[in-house]
């Protein structure tokens, strides 16, 4: 009865303990956000001051001629992001379909495991190896431009979030399939029918947030567009022009003089992109509160 006493008093010290520590993690995170927030705010105040917002916010970036506009940095970012995802999301959802019966055990396996391994891929191969097999390939294949375009970056995209995507959809899957396999098989369904009618329908949640959280890695990277997207200031009219996002363009003229309108320019952007992150995170908790009001209704 002692040693009873005494492990239930370890267990419950632990848990407080526990609990503290996440509490102070939690509170750590949160200061350090608003910090962050409040430093790219702090200094972006001149745009304001100097009523810059209308240069900063216009569609033309020529800083010899005096127009400093990031709008087309911005539709940048955004067109790169949502490429990416339809290239990586289809991909994705055919090899966590593939891991989970559609192909052989041994196969499914490999396929996991190289997967796990590009997690581990630094993002400067993924754009070393792009520049020197990829960027030619487009090049010699559509004969337009240098071949460094919104294409290339976002193929090479694509594979960078891919795992972002399978993991979390695959996840999904190994939870909800083992309650539904049995009846689906009983009810007659073949595997096919039943990953295409049951499966993937009752994961709709797992799907959405993929989709948002491989279009928030795909907006903020820095690496694949810097390298791949041609970094011109533009509105693009195909997938084969060049594109600048705000990443990159933040990482191009951070080296500015400080104080200029090309240097506010950065916090500008530097704002937005904070701005695209909190609707992401948003986006998440949404459909997370969405699948908790979903549980308790049908209790």
């Amino acid at each position: 009865m002692a040693t009873f006493r005494q492990n239930s008093f370890f267990q419950g010290t632990s848990e407080t303990v526990i609990k503290t520590g996440l509490f102070f993690a939690t509170l750590v995170a949160a200061f350090v956000v608003i910090v962050i927030f409040g430093f790219i705010c702090y200094f972006a105040l001149p745009i304001f001051h100097e009523e810059q917002i209308s240069t900063v916010l216009s569609w033309s970036w020529k800083p010899v001629q005096g127009q400093f506009g990031i709008i087309p940095m911005a539709i940048g970012s955004i067109c790169l992001g949502a490429t990416s995802m339809c290239l990586a999301f289809p991909v994705g959802l055919g090899v966590c379909c593939c891991a989970s019966g559609l192909a052989p055990k041994w196969f499914s396996s490999l396929i996991l495991l190289v997967v796990r391994l590009m997690t581990s891929v630094p993002t400067v191969v993924y754009g070393f190896v792009s520049v020197f097999l990829l960027v030619p390939m487009v090049r010699g294949a559509f004969h337009h431009g240098t071949g460094f375009s919104w294409l290339a970056a976002s193929i090479t995209l694509s594979a960078l979030v891919l795992p972002t995507v399978v993991l979390l959809i695959h996840t999904q899957f190994e939870q909800i399939d083992p309650g539904i396999r049995l009846t689906a098989a009983a009810l007659g369904f073949k595997r096919v029918s039943q990953i295409v009618w049951v499966l993937i329908p009752a994961s709709y949640q797992a799907l959405f947030a993929a989709g948002i959280l491989g279009f928030g890695r795909a907006v903020g990277d820095t690496i694949i567009s810097l390298m791949l997207a041609g970094n011109a200031p533009q509105i693009p009219d195909s997938l084969l022009d060049s594109i600048r996002t705000l990443t990159a363009h933040i990482a191009l003229v951070v080296s500015t003089e400080a104080g200029s309108s090309s240097y506010n320019s950065l916090f500008a952007s530097g704002i937005i992109l904070f701005g695209m992150s909190a609707a992401v995170n948003g986006t998440l908790r949404f459909i997370r509160l969405g699948a908790r009001v979903s549980r308790d209704f049908n209790k």
